[in-house]
């Protein structure tokens, strides 16, 4: 989006993006206002205030709005349906039974988080969360206790490999841009996100779970009649439905890495096509006629068509929300806050890695986008990194891991995530910045600190 605002200095642009959140958090903390409400209340506000002219308003919400749920509304009501089937079935029982067979009761937080590691290589955060999502509801049912001991080892799994490893798009852009080795921040992303993952996702949710007693969601705890007599799935058909999406979206970030590195040609036919199965719409599209094809043994269409109608109705406040939190990020982001708060710091001298973390971090925090953050740093900081001497490969992958941290920090309300983790767990706002905010606050500052370990011992 071009810049359409008056021309403030930084300090005037930072005043008001503190101005716009603290009212924000009044509306709906103080005075009880729908978080959609207060979201596009606000958006109006900042755009007028920032100077965006007044035939220019609308259509810029609308930019932010529709960007964001360009993005998330297929991903969420397509995954919702795949986790509806899933736990009529029976199915999302029969995974979790399996995976506390393997690991015991004790350790279901840890078994939910390896396997949402192992889920989150290839598969964005939020499509994986989705897909995820009844079977930490299934297990959380199970064996009681707060919601976040069993959800936030889980999205915190998706959160860190989305932002450190590829093939996801962030650090693939970063490393473009920085010139650094793909194959190599693999690894040292790798080595990085397992500890990150461990101490700020993990440990983490355990104490969150203690002292936040956040029970299931009302929406999972409403039944859907299933059918009398029918056969749950199989632990390898259930597997095979959630491993499903998961090669298709590789089709699509595989490629896309193998493009980059030159191995394969992104004009050839059968690329492209590959790579358009593997886009996450479409590979949850597949899968959830999949899953249809598969249940219908054991259910009638009607019944199934049923418990798709049924899925779609809890979700609808959290595309929305979510998709307020979008149009306000997107407001500040055609302010200039970002670019204004990025062009001074990158002027402060400090060490290039410790710039990358401190700009990336000011991008984040000013407009809400992790992947505006961590491509938009990777750009500013790229003559900085280029002027440098003596920058080995290891350092350009740590300068990666700090820019990606940067991107991870307080996520707060002009973060479409906050919104969907948020609205998916039933929390209020309140409790979301406790919780959630907390968290990917731990998982982006533990990431920078063993970039920077990393950076002065090689």
């Amino acid at each position: 989006m071009t810049e359409m605002t008056a021309s403030y200095g930084a300090g005037t642009l930072l005043g008001i993006a503190a101005c716009a959140v603290i009212l924000l958090l009044l509306l709906i903390m103080r005075f009880k206002v729908h978080a959609f409400l207060a979201l596009t209340l606000v958006s109006i506000a900042v755009a007028l205030v920032t100077g965006v002219p007044f035939d220019k308003v609308v259509p810029t919400l609308l930019t932010g709005f529709g960007g964001t749920l360009a993005g998330v509304a297929l991903l969420v009501g397509l995954g919702a349906m795949i986790g509806r089937l899933l736990e009529i079935s029976g199915g999302a029982k029969v995974l979790a039974d399996t995976l506390i067979g393997k690991f015991g009761p004790q350790r279901a937080p840890f078994a939910l988080g390896i396997a949402s590691l192992l889920f989150g290589f290839p598969i964005f955060f939020d499509a994986g969360l989705v897909v995820m999502l009844p079977i930490i509801f299934s297990v959380a049912k199970q064996f009681g206790g707060s919601t976040l001991k069993y959800a936030f080892p889980a999205a915190g799994a998706f959160a860190v490999m989305h932002a450190l490893v590829p093939p996801h798009p962030g650090p693939v852009a970063a490393s473009e841009l920085l010139g650094a080795n793909i194959g190599l921040l693999v690894v040292v992303g790798l080595i990085i996100a397992l500890p990150t993952w461990y101490l700020g996702a993990y440990l983490y949710g355990l104490y969150a779970g203690k002292k936040f007693n956040i029970p299931l969601p009302s929406s999972f705890l409403g039944s859907v009649e299933a059918d009398p007599n029918h056969q749950p799935p199989s632990f390898g058909m259930v597997l095979s439905i959630l491993l499903m999406p998961l090669v298709l979206i590789f089709l699509d970030t595989g490629l896309n890495t193998a493009t980059v590195l030159g191995w394969v040609s992104a004009d050839n036919t059968v690329v492209q096509l590959l790579r358009m199965l593997g886009k996450t719409p479409i590979a949850l599209l597949i899968t959830v006629f999949f899953a249809l094809m598969v249940f219908s043994r054991n259910h009638t269409r009607k019944h199934l068509e049923k418990v798709c109608d049924g899925a779609l109705g809890p979700i609808c406040g959290i595309i929305l929300v979510t998709g307020a939190g979008g149009m306000f990020g997107g407001v500040l982001r055609a302010s200039g806050i970002g670019d204004a708060l990025a062009g001074v710091l990158s002027n402060t001298g400090m060490p290039v890695i410790v710039a990358a973390f401190v700009i990336s971090t000011a991008l984040r925090v000013a407009q809400g986008s992790a992947t505006v953050a961590l491509t938009t740093t990777a750009a500013l900081v790229s003559p900085m990194v280029a002027a440098t001497t003596g920058l080995s490969q290891f350092d350009l992958c740590f300068i990666v891991i700090a820019i990606a941290g940067g991107a991870t920090v307080l996520s707060h309300v002009n973060d479409s995530g906050f919104w969907l983790v948020g609205r998916f767990l039933e929390m209020d706002e309140k409790t979301t910045l406790k919780t959630w905010t907390v968290m990917e606050t731990l998982i982006g500052t533990i990431a920078f600190l063993f970039a920077l370990a990393g950076s002065i011992i090689l």
